[in-house]
């Protein structure tokens, strides 16, 4: 068994801003919304509470709720939560706007385009082969492995097809971590040595 040396290289995705929305305009038919600074309404009637997130057109500035809470009972609500709806927290609008449900629920999808970055500390010609890299998200976005790799080596999506060999999918969208491995540009990488890869 041999104990060649390997590297190992921490990357990480992050996001820059929040995403757009691919979210219809119901006066100018624009597909892009956004939440802006983030604001939330809460509206009381009763003991019951309405919570909505604001978003804003892009194109004519239009101003839209999406529903985050409807006719919920005050006494359901935590009263950090509660707070963070009254106070506008960046952080309670990142959390609402990325959660699944809330898209589900108010039909929309996330335009991730320009809104995150990768992480990747330099690599040096000498290193041990073959590269071993964890990748790590931050935050929920949705990426297809190959399109990462080649942008985190500088490579062409064909070339990391060729010496990438990675626990999912390549060519499947992913937001959540992984590892893959590295061939020298001279040597066939393990899927080209045995079985393709489920």
């Amino acid at each position: 068994m041999s104990s060649q040396p390997h590297t190992v290289l921490p990357w990480v995705v992050r996001r820059t801003r929040l995403p757009l929305l691919s979210l219809r305009c119901v006066d100018c038919r624009s597909e892009s919304a956004t939440t802006g600074e983030g604001r939330f309404r809460v509206n009381a009637n009763g003991k019951l509470l309405d919570v909505w997130l604001l978003v804003r057109c892009v194109s004519c500035d239009r101003t839209s709720k999406l529903t985050v809470h409807e006719r919920a009972p005050v006494r359901s609500f935590d009263p950090t939560e509660l707070d963070g709806y009254h106070a506008n927290d960046p952080e309670v609008v990142a959390a609402t706007l990325l959660d699944p449900l809330l898209a589900q629920r108010n039909r929309f999808t996330l335009d991730w385009n320009g809104a995150w970055r990768l992480k990747t500390p330099p690599t040096r010609p000498d290193q041990a082969w073959p590269l071993h890299v964890e990748v790590v998200f931050t935050d929920p976005v949705p990426v297809r492995p190959e399109r990462l790799i080649a942008q985190g080596l500088g490579l062409s999506r064909n070339e990391v097809l060729r010496r990438v060999t990675c626990d999912i999918p390549l060519r499947r969208p992913t937001n959540t971590g992984f590892t893959f491995t590295m061939t020298a540009g001279d040597q066939p990488s393990a899927s080209q040595r045995s079985a393709p890869m489920r």
